[in-house]
């Protein structure tokens, strides 16, 4: 089994183990503070014990940076870093509202620009992005890329949860002048939606995402076609640490990027 497929079962079993709890007081809870500074409710840690699991059962050789579990070493000679956010949008899926997923990613070395592969599935309804490097991104068994046509409403994601006054301003202009603005709650499968054509650009400049956070969805947003940049529109990549905090675009092209940041150019 090649590490695409490991990452396809682990997510598999995540949704078979989470599917009926969303909504439920089964989801609540509160286990204290996990690795990425966020409170740890039972369906995270019901998500994450199912991977380490099932990545123990098969004795697969990595180190799993969890977003709850922190730093786990499966093997004293790993084969790289399985990176999990096995349940992302956690308020979404406390509260029931179906726009929650889980995160899978896995590197050969501490950089974003090494992970090799990455799925994330939507855990409301099963469905699974996935993509390889050089291979593509998929939906199920259906090749995916970004919006490509000048599209007929321009469809931006932006992410301004908690974000301070200075970014609000930056972003004010984007605000004013673009009339069809989404988030949803969970980065990592809006991520994957820009990446199947639903969305045009995705915005988060609050420097806040964890790298667990946007991990499967690099690669799924590379393999479809997409541009990955940072705050200041140079490639995005970055470290494996968990102090790690980034800002990111997601552009379906130049053109899209120019047109929603003029002055950036």
């Amino acid at each position: 089994m090649d590490t695409n497929q490991i990452l396809k079962e682990a997510s598999r079993r995540i949704y078979e183990a989470v599917k009926d709890m969303a909504g439920t007081e089964k989801a609540a809870g509160n286990f204290g503070r996990g690795a990425g500074g966020d409170i740890s409710r039972n369906i995270d840690i019901t998500a994450e014990n199912t991977v380490l699991d099932y990545l123990k059962e098969i004795n697969f050789e990595c180190v799993v940076l969890g977003e709850e579990c922190g730093r786990v070493e499966l093997s004293d000679e790993p084969k790289g870093f399985v990176i999990m956010d096995a349940i992302d949008g956690s308020a979404n899926a406390v509260r029931g509202v179906p726009f929650f997923c889980s995160s899978l990613a896995f590197a050969t070395e501490n950089r974003l620009s090494s992970i090799t592969d990455g799925v994330i599935t939507n855990l409301s309804t099963g469905q699974m992005y996935s993509a390889s490097q050089g291979k593509g991104s998929f939906l199920d068994e259906k090749q995916i890329s970004i919006h490509k046509e000048k599209p007929l409403y321009k469809i931006v994601g932006i992410n301004t949860s908690g974000a301070n006054q200075e970014i609000m301003k930056k972003l004010q202009p984007v605000i004013q002048n673009h009339s069809h603005l989404r988030h949803f709650g969970a980065n990592a499968l809006e991520m994957a939606m820009f990446a199947q054509g639903l969305m045009d650009i995705f915005i988060d400049l609050r420097n806040k995402i964890r790298i667990q956070d946007i991990a499967a969805g690099y690669i799924i947003v590379k393999e479809a076609g997409g541009l990955l940049l940072d705050e200041k529109f140079n490639t995005l990549d970055a470290d494996l640490s968990y102090e790690t905090r980034v800002s990111f675009v997601a552009a379906a092209n130049q053109e899209i990027l120019d047109d929603i940041f003029p002055r950036e150019k």
